[in-house]
């Protein structure tokens, strides 16, 4: 298939896109903007989160991972249950209560002024180079098998796929990604039954029969038993854990789908259905990636980690597939992205620029800066995203999680503090324990080998950061009176 075709098919998917942001954006507001006007239905938050949650990053590095890790992943996608759980039962009824905008609006009722602001800081920090990695991911595979042909620029490609994201977010905000993510996650998971389809079909196996090659070929080993290995499993589901309650929990992101239903009770149904809906959709990103492996060596393919999807899909698969995987793949891009850029926005002009407390500001100048604000924000995305075409690693899953326990940290830390503890802060010196805790724990990563020996510290690194910032916050504490 050409690759003018293909660029057709992703200009036509975005029309669809701009087609469903010009219906559910007209009248918007800053409110509509920010939390929907707390007018969501869960049902479709819930869905539409799977796509937020996924990414493209799931979409082409989970499969690709199992060849190196097998069905490891789903360890840490039962932690995942455990993080959701707790967020539907100790943040969701804590946000509601105070009615949050935003959700670090908190850390200043709880500690001050300095808290609050530096856990703005953390999130924009953290869900910038999160959000990015994962529109690397996409934009250069898109890159490669598409516009590389056409002669554009990867800087091109970047700026076109943001400018498109502007386009249909400008206006409604979360009010249309709750309707743009539903679509987009049918069309993802749409992609991922229809491509394992084909494959049992083409290597002429069934369910069962793929599971036990599967098997032979040590691929569906989920549990690791080693003690001191980074994937010991009981490392694995307490990393799970507390990513999803930073990630999802303490995201702005994610949180402000969440709270834009109108009562806890459905906010609080969704997070339970999207941790049982997770554990099910990863478990077939897990199969399919299997199956994409015994394609892979049938066909005997040299390609491994995130290409391997795509070349198995673009070169191996026929044209009617290819179409499939694209809009599936774009799919998983535009909900990683356009949530994000939104929900920095949102930080940005409520934590950083107060924005609800400038009752001198007409609306008309608040909606103004709210404009141009996502506009800069897609901007720096733009510049991390050349960043990342640099440093060009083959497995962003890896990155991302890696990236996530430095800069998610001192949020959990700050989180657990303030609703585990009644003792009171010393409001100034929050930002330098929260600065000095990701700087410690890199030093305990770099040289762990020195410290633990033979023990390896993983993804639980997130638990250690939050735990040293929570010591920091507990020394610059007193008991109140």
């Amino acid at each position: 298939m050409s690759a003018t075709t293909l660029l057709i098919i992703v200009f036509t998917y975005f029309a669809l896109l701009l087609l469903v942001s010009w219906r559910t954006g007209r009248g918007s507001n800053n409110e509509s903007f920010f939390i929907g006007n707390r007018r969501s239905n869960w049902m479709l938050v819930a869905f539409g989160m799977i796509g937020t949650s996924l990414s493209g990053v799931t979409f082409v590095s989970v499969p690709g991972a199992v060849g190196r890790d097998a069905f490891g992943y789903l360890q840490i996608t039962l932690g995942y249950m455990i993080g959701y759980i707790a967020i539907a039962f100790i943040l969701l009824p804590l946000y509601y209560r105070l009615k949050l905008t935003s959700i670090y609006g908190y850390l200043e009722t709880r500690m001050g002024t300095a808290s609050y602001k530096t856990g703005s800081l953390f999130f924009i920090v953290s869900r910038w180079v999160g959000a990015t990695a994962r529109l690397y991911l996409v934009v250069n595979i898109l890159q490669i098998i598409i516009l590389d042909k056409l002669n554009v620029p990867f800087w091109l490609t970047t700026a076109i796929i943001l400018i498109m994201i502007i386009l249909y977010t400008y206006e409604g905000g979360v009010k249309t990604i709750v309707w743009t993510d539903t679509l987009q996650t049918t069309c993802m998971l749409l992609g991922l039954i229809i491509c394992s389809i084909y494959m049992l079909h083409h290597m002429n196996i069934g369910i069962r029969e793929s599971l036990l090659e599967m098997h032979v070929k040590g691929l569906t080993r989920i549990f690791s038993t080693d003690v001191d290995s980074k994937n010991f499993f009981v490392k694995q589901i307490l990393a799970g854990a507390f990513i999803t309650i930073t990630m999802t929990g303490i995201d702005q992101e994610m949180m402000q789908k969440s709270i834009s239903v109108t009562r806890l009770k459905d906010s609080q149904k969704n997070m339970i259905s999207l941790a049982f809906i997770m554990l099910v959709v990863i478990g077939l990103f897990l199969y399919m990636g299997g199956l994409l492996h015994l394609y892979g060596a049938q066909e005997h393919l040299s390609a491994s980690g995130d290409q391997l999807f795509p070349a198995i899909a673009l070169e191996h698969m026929p044209p009617v597939l290819s179409i499939v995987f694209i809009i599936a793949l774009i799919s998983a891009l535009f909900p990683s992205a356009d949530g994000a850029m939104t929900a920095l926005t949102s930080s940005i002009c409520i934590d950083i620029l107060g924005m609800k407390r400038r009752e001198d500001w007409s609306e008309q100048r608040k909606k103004s800066i709210r404009k141009k604000t996502h506009l800069w924000v897609a901007l720096s995305f733009m510049i991390l995203t050349l960043v990342f075409k640099l440093i060009d690693n083959n497995s962003m899953i890896g990155v991302i999680l890696k990236l996530a326990g430095y800069t998610y940290g001192p949020l959990l830390g700050l989180f657990a503090f303030g609703i585990f503890s009644r003792r009171k802060v010393k409001d100034g010196l929050v930002p330098y324990i929260c600065f000095a805790a990701p700087i410690i724990c890199f030093f305990i990563d770099y040289y762990q080998r020195y410290i633990f020996g033979d023990f390896e510290i993983g993804l639980e690194l997130i638990a250690i950061n939050g735990l040293i910032t929570w010591l920091g916050l507990w020394i610059i504490s007193k008991r109140e009176n």
